[in-house]
């Protein structure tokens, strides 16, 4: 009874158009109010909660990378991805489409950031494909559908939120995270490179490889970020958290001092940016701990997997439920709200099933990325309909056949989990188990 109170609450607070970070705090606030023992105890254990709960080494991840993405974005690194993208893959059917994916990929490597890989990459290279004679629609589609990679390959924030919610590690969904992210680029790439071929959309004369080595040496200092940042991880020299704020630090002198495309005087106005996306992600950080820390102590979580398990339900069962569950939920929330609400419920039972949580992460984020894509509050659609100037309705429908394709691809990575922890048993391989104890010896 107490878990319908707190979500009705909740979805009360949604209904009514209220921010879900604010959403999030007030269900708290009314059910301690109006359905406990609300007392100065209680406001003392809610204080600490908030501040303990944001107290997380992993949290200081979130503003360095998002920093380190707007000094790229606006430092001019995404030109220059770019125009690698084209002459690596200009010349192929629906070349600049598929080159646009290709420099979406490269580029959600640097900024973690689903939005703004469409922004950067889809204000350049969507009207290049309408002056070539692709239609609109196609390309907008191409380019909302690449972007949503932005949350899939590391370094990506959601996936440092779900680290934050559920205590895993980042290092391993960072590695959960690489091949699911470019198998999706390679089946976005072949469904468009079919389509293309079918249309006969233009392509660009193929680049020599001189052309292309000196594309891929102007590019060079930017795409070293995710050399820096994955090598240094996993190499032992930094944590993710760490690499985090080296990120930051590299992509400001790579933006200022080796390709000078960012003044020193607009540094501020950066700074503000990234501190303005920083605070909003950890505004809704802060109350979904709070939200959390209600259901943990309503001992919600707790029942809910022993119901899950006194039902008898099978892993594949409770995984396609999960997969409603996000779909559903990715189309009216936004994915860090998402992963906060979700993945402290998810966890429990999926552990009690045999799930393992790093793949149970990679699961959350893809139906987040197909949540990006699906109105009626897919980010990506809303950025992709700003740049081309079309409507909703037809920025959803460009998007179809790729969300189509996604699908498909989310059944493949929820049944074959070998896809996502193959790297991670790789590099994280478990502990060896303690061998028989030896036999006594005898004099």
């Amino acid at each position: 009874m107490t878990a319908f109170i707190i979500m009705g609450i909740l979805a009360l607070m949604l209904v009514t158009g209220t921010p879900i970070s604010i959403a999030l705090g007030m269900t708290v606030l009314v059910f301690l109010v109006l359905f406990s023992s609300f007392d100065l105890m209680t406001v003392n254990i809610i204080s600490q909660r908030l501040f303990t709960g944001l107290e997380s080494f992993a949290i200081m991840a979130v503003p360095f990378f998002v920093l380190a993405g707007t000094f790229l974005t606006d430092g001019g690194v995404a030109k220059r991805i770019i125009k690698f993208a084209i002459d690596l893959v200009g010349w192929m059917p629906g070349g600049l489409a598929m080159a646009s994916i290709v420099a979406c990929a490269f580029f959600a490597t640097l900024s973690g950031s689903s939005p703004a890989t469409v922004m950067a990459i889809g204000s350049l290279m969507l009207p290049a494909m309408v002056n070539q004679g692709y239609p609109k629609p196609f390309s907008t589609g191409v380019i909302a559908c690449s972007g949503s990679l932005g949350i899939l390959i590391p370094p990506s924030i959601v996936l440092i939120i779900y680290a934050v919610a559920t205590s895993e590690s980042a290092g391993k969904l960072f590695v959960a995270g690489i091949v699911p992210g470019f198998l999706l680029a390679a089946l976005l790439m072949g469904v468009t490179f079919l389509y293309s071929r079918k249309h006969k959309f233009p392509t660009v004369p193929r680049a020599s490889f001189g052309e292309v080595w000196r594309s891929f040496l102007d590019a060079f200092w930017g795409l070293m970020l995710v050399v820096i940042v994955m090598g240094g991880i996993y190499g032992g020299i930094f944590t993710p958290t760490e690499a985090a704020a080296v990120s930051a630090v590299y992509a400001f002198v790579c933006a200022t001092m080796i390709y000078r495309t960012l003044k020193l005087r607009d540094v501020p106005k950066v700074l503000l940016h990234a501190a303005n996306t920083s605070s909003m992600l950890l505004y809704i950080i802060t109350n979904a701990i709070l939200f959390n820390f209600l259901l943990t102590s309503e001992q919600i979580p707790q029942a809910l997997s022993q119901w899950v398990v006194d039902q008898n339900l099978q892993a594949w069962q409770f995984l396609l439920v999960i997969n409603l569950v996000l779909l559903l939920a990715g189309q009216f929330m936004e994915p860090s709200s998402i992963i906060l609400i979700l993945a402290p419920l998810f966890l429990p039972i999926a552990v009690a099933l045999g799930i393992d949580p790093i793949h149970l992460g990679i699961i959350m984020t893809i139906n987040m990325e197909i949540g990006m894509i699906t109105p009626p509050v897919g980010l990506n659609l809303y950025v992709a309909s700003h740049l081309s100037k079309l409507g909703l309705t037809a920025v959803s429908k460009a998007a179809l056949p790729f969300v189509g394709v996604m699908l498909l691809y989310l059944a493949l990575i929820t049944y074959v989990p070998e896809i996502s922890l193959f790297l991670v048993d790789l590099l994280y391989p478990p502990p060896p188990t303690a061998g028989p104890p030896p036999l006594p010896a005898f004099d």
